[in-house]
């Protein structure tokens, strides 16, 4: 259905670029039309998905060459409309969701019948459900605060409308139903034999060691002014807690970190290390990290890791709460890619956007598995790093004498959904989270932000 939405929405830009060529003959000095602002894809990169990604997403989820490659295009401009009617819909939103192999059919859910014309109009499937996502999230967080080791994962699914909860214990989800008065009508209990644990035991993916035993591995590298240093899980380590590499040299020392509540840390490198925009994709092969922009439920993601490697899977649901035995963690993303002890920290990419961090999970990468990352930007956004990305197109500038836009966009700050900044004399809001950059002014990524 985006493929067709993809067609209609060429079609009209074609028809207006027809018109506007006949109107502008009329006078000899009319200024060219304004090119047309960059794709969800381009602005993504997706066409530059290196062939070890693309060979990993054949192998984990079973598609062809020329899937994996749409379905990495589809999953971007799925991203942006989802998060321009989420913007739109506002309290009705009640999540979204790609399907298929090639992630061509969006689905986007709301509380309100008058937004399914709008809905269908992008192009995506529209669902009319009873209960609004933030309604949903609320009663996820009061089961936060009385949950358990036997009630270990809590997540909203958009697809069935509900709260999920899983248990590891017969009865154990009623009882902490009945403690936090939650309504039994919101909620469905899954049984499950195994609890998530930290994944215990400057290239994202690499091995790292905390001093000089546990392991745990490099998530993303990033900068701090002229200091560099990577992103990784708070549970790895406590501030102060020093590092060695994969080569066990001396690296850095862990300056902030947060777990439970959050799973976020980052350390600091000496000076012989150096921050690189990319992770250890399949066979050690360089992954290029060209952004930080959050991808939907359902999209592929892939996670490397230094004790299994370069895996990928799906999405599964965003703003996770999950209870391990050393307390609760919140805000994180639920996956159907395998870990095992000392991937984490590790990276996780969609294409070439950096998603997030290794957390926990259960199963193992034999058997297969269920993993939690902490989202990238938050930890990015707490801690005042910039991620390290590959170069990308810095866009056209202001003309020879004109001045520079101006306004509060400023590239290297974390805008999260809803943020408004002003450019250029207009103001824009943010439609999906990332860290900005040079290129990414808000006129040039509407996949990242509505004119207002």
């Amino acid at each position: 259905m985006l493929k067709r939405h993809a067609r209609a929405a060429c079609t009209a830009l074609a028809a207006a670029g027809l018109l506007l060529a006949g109107t502008s003959g009329a006078t000899a000095d009319s200024a060219p039309p304004a090119p047309a602002p960059a794709s969800a894809a381009t602005t993504l990169r997706t066409a530059d998905a290196p062939p070890e990604l693309l060979a990993a997403m054949q192998r984990d989820l079973g598609l062809t060459p020329t899937q994996a490659k749409a379905r990495l295009a589809h999953e971007a401009e799925a991203g942006a409309t989802a998060a321009r009617l989420r913007d739109r819909l506002g309290a009705a939103f009640a999540g979204a969701w790609v399907d298929g192999a090639d992630a061509s059919t969006l689905t986007v859910a709301t509380t309100r019948a008058a937004d399914t014309a709008a809905i269908r109009a992008t192009g995506a499937r529209a669902q009319l459900v009873t209960r609004a996502l933030a309604d949903l999230d609320r009663a996820r967080a009061a089961l936060d605060r009385a949950a358990g080791p036997t009630t270990p994962v809590r997540y909203v699914d958009p697809r069935s409308n509900t709260l999920v909860v899983e248990e590891t214990e017969a009865g154990a989800a009623a009882a902490l139903l009945a403690a936090t008065g939650t309504d039994a009508a919101l909620v469905t209990v899954v049984r499950t034999a195994e609890a998530p644990r930290p994944l215990h035991d400057l290239r994202g993916g690499d091995a790292y060691y905390m001093n000089g035993s546990g392991r745990c591995s490099v998530g993303f590298p990033v900068t701090k002014g002229t200091t560099h240093g990577f992103a990784t899980a708070g549970h790895c380590g406590r501030a102060g807690t020093t590092t060695t590499g994969f080569n066990r040299v001396a690296q850095g020392t862990f300056q902030a970190s947060v777990f439970p509540g959050n799973d976020m840390a980052w350390v600091a490198a000496n000076a012989q290390w150096t921050s690189t925009p990319y992770v250890k994709g399949s066979g050690g092969a360089n992954v290029q990290v060209t952004g930080s922009v959050l991808q939907p439920v359902g999209a592929s993601v892939c996670r490397s890791g230094s004790t299994t490697g370069w895996h990928c899977g799906t999405i599964q649901q965003h703003n996770t709460s999950v209870t391990y035995p050393e307390g609760t963690i919140s805000g994180v993303t639920r996956t159907t890619v395998c870990a095992e002890p000392g991937d984490s920290g590790g990276s996780y990419i969609s294409g070439s956007q950096a998603q997030g961090v290794t957390s926990g999970g259960s199963g193992n990468c034999s058997s297969g598995g269920t993993t939690f990352f902490q989202p990238l930007n938050p930890i990015l956004s707490a801690y005042g790093l910039t991620l390290k990305v590959s170069g990308s197109d810095p866009g056209p500038g202001p003309g020879p004498g004109e001045p520079e836009p101006g306004g509060t966009w400023k590239a290297g700050t974390v805008y999260a959904a809803g943020a408004t900044v002003t450019h250029g004399g207009a103001t824009y809001r943010c439609v999906q989270g990332h860290q900005a950059q040079t290129g990414w002014e808000p006129p040039n990524v509407p996949a990242l932000w509505q004119r207002v």
